[in-house]
């Protein structure tokens, strides 16, 4: 018998300025939230901080919104963090080539500080200045 290994119980959040209705999915290959290219993966999380990041962080205008979300198939821990900055996974951060199915939307959560924020842009910027913005993906 061939039992499926569960990485993480959720609840899963994806933090974007997308604007998407219940019942819709989230595919790879649409730009990244980080960089100028698309994504061979959908990421997603499992803690509020990780998807607020990616919502404040995403390059588009629109609102910052963050999904609750369900995965459709098997995902993976997140390469880029755990094994490049947290080993471990305790950002609770996973990938997947199986769509993310819109099960919710936080109504209201408190976002990082401008300030905060602004320094997290400045570092992502200097990691692409120095070469070192590299995504596995």
């Amino acid at each position: 018998m061939n039992e499926k290994t569960i990485l993480d119980a959720g609840p899963f959040f994806h933090g974007t300025k997308a604007k998407l209705a219940l019942g819709e999915v989230l595919t790879p290959q649409f730009r990244s939230n980080y960089q100028d290219r698309k994504s061979n993966f959908i990421y997603f999380t499992a803690t509020l901080d990780a998807a607020k990041w990616g919502a404040e962080l995403a390059q588009n205008g629109e609102t910052e919104r963050i999904y609750i979300v369900e995965p459709t198939g098997d995902f993976e821990n997140d390469p880029n963090l755990t094994d490049k900055r947290f080993p471990g996974n305790p950002t609770r951060s996973y990938r997947s080539t199986a769509p993310l199915k819109i099960v919710g939307e936080l109504a209201t959560w408190e976002r990082h500080t401008d300030e905060q924020v602004a320094a997290m842009r400045d570092a992502l910027k200097k990691l692409a200045d120095e070469g070192k913005n590299v995504i596995e993906d």
